[in-house]
């Protein structure tokens, strides 16, 4: 899929929680955005900050056209941002109105259902629910219905719910029970009757191992978004490298950010 180099101006900025904040921006030319899949990325440029010369890696949280302006057809692409360190600090000073320079779309998604494995649950822990709401769009936009997993350390790590209730099936796990079941999203009762062809996973890494193990045992194919430190986002700097089966180690940032975990070296 082709790249893309875009100047977003920012229509929406706001600190949902001390950690995170959502951005939405639209083409500064009026021009219509790519097409963008659903566990793609962009590669988001910190401007005013010396110290953070490399773009910032981050998922493409949802794609909308919900506002229309005079200037383009009212297309906006959303970016939900933990803040980690200086770069994605930087970026929570974004204003509406200012400029975001981006590199977009990047990586492989997640697949689509089929007529043969229509069901998919989405899973995500913290700031890796983010792709997943764009993904439960997409399914809901071709006929499919979206069941959510979402997990956090409590209740206000569980961002956006409405939007994610307005797509499909919602279900929470908080690790201190103040919203959903109490314990891990490998623990939520939804496993007991679980009936999906597949599971797409997005979160911190113990949390998918511990998804990739359980959908093994219970036979479930299953995808996970990774997200290994990444610089340039091209496979070029060999610096977001995973081990893999048959390929070897491949570049999450140009291979993935999606796999299968039948592709991976994980000891599941």
């Amino acid at each position: 899929m082709k790249k893309h180099i875009i100047d977003l101006r920012i229509t929406f900025a706001d600190r949902l929680h001390p950690r995170y904040v959502l951005i939405k921006g639209t083409p500064a030319d009026g021009s219509r955005l790519p097409e963008m899949l659903p566990g793609q990325f962009a590669q988001l440029k910190v401007e005013g900050s010396p110290e953070t010369y490399l773009r910032r890696p981050i998922s493409i949280h949802d794609v909308t056209s919900d506002t229309v302006t005079s200037t383009n057809k009212g297309e906006e692409v959303s970016f939900l941002i933990a803040l980690a360190g200086k770069g994605t600090r930087q970026l929570a000073t974004l204003k509406v109105g200012d400029t975001l320079n981006c590199i977009i779309p990047l990586g492989r998604g997640f697949s689509m259902p089929t007529t043969d494995a229509p069901r998919i649950l989405l899973c995500g822990g913290g700031v890796g629910i983010a792709p997943l709401l764009l993904m439960g769009r997409r399914m809901k936009e071709a006929g499919f219905e979206p069941t959510f997993l979402l997990g956090g350390r409590s209740a206000g790590d569980i961002l956006r719910l409405s939007e994610y209730e307005a797509l499909g099936k919602v279900y929470v796990t908080t690790e201190d029970g103040s919203m959903g079941e109490q314990g891990f999203v490998t623990q939520h009762s939804l496993w007991d009757n679980a009936a999906f062809d597949r599971i797409a996973v997005c979160g911190p890494m113990p949390m998918m191992k511990a998804v990739a193990r359980l959908a093994k045992e219970k036979a479930i194919d299953c995808e996970v978004s990774l997200e290994n430190l990444m610089a340039c986002g091209i496979g070029a700097c060999l610096c977001c490298v995973e081990d893999t089966k048959e390929k070897g180690h491949v570049c999450v940032c140009k291979e993935g950010p999606v796999f299968n975990i039948n592709e991976l070296k994980w000891q599941i």
